[in-house]
């Protein structure tokens, strides 16, 4: 399994934790993203640097550090390079849906995938995270606002995606 290499560093009570982790983080940059390949690199990259980090230092609040730490380095690859063709999420296989079921639903995440792309980083950002069930206060850690502006900018973002998402350009 990928991230073995991460998980030899900590002791085997750790390893559960962080192999959750793993799995949480890969799905938060693979829908923040498109791209399954960036999200097990960023992912395994986050937590070895977590690992290193709380060795040397006390990390209060590991998730929001992790998903703070993971959102930059997916900053810092969109800053680097251009972004690698987007690889369409994958269906779900073993769903008893038919094959048009299947084809609306991978149309339908095209589009929000491609509305998401047209909004600005942050407002696409915490919508992920909002979506994936953040309280505000980590959702403002992650993105580094204060919590309470966190409410404000969610529904600024939404109007601006729904905005995006009605117009129907892509």
């Amino acid at each position: 399994m990928a991230g073995q290499a991460v998980l030899k560093l900590v002791d085997a009570r750790e390893s559960l934790q962080y192999d959750e982790w793993l799995r949480e983080l890969r799905r938060y940059v693979n829908r923040l993203t498109g791209d399954p390949d960036l999200a097990d690199d960023v992912a395994q990259e986050t937590v070895l640097r977590f690992v290193r980090a709380h060795e040397e230092t006390n990390v209060r609040t590991a998730r929001a550090w992790l998903y703070r730490t993971a959102t930059n380095l997916v900053r810092d690859q969109a800053r680097h390079e251009a972004m690698r063709r987007r690889k369409p999420v994958p269906v779900n296989a073993d769903s008893s849906s038919t094959p048009e079921q299947d084809l609306e639903r991978s149309e339908l995440i095209r589009h929000v995938r491609a509305v998401l792309d047209r909004i600005p980083p942050r407002d696409r950002e915490l919508l992920i995270l909002r979506e994936s069930g953040f309280r505000y206060n980590e959702i403002a850690e992650v993105i580094g606002v204060k919590t309470e502006s966190v409410p404000t900018l969610a529904a600024r973002a939404l109007k601006r995606f729904r905005t995006a998402y009605e117009g129907g350009v892509e």
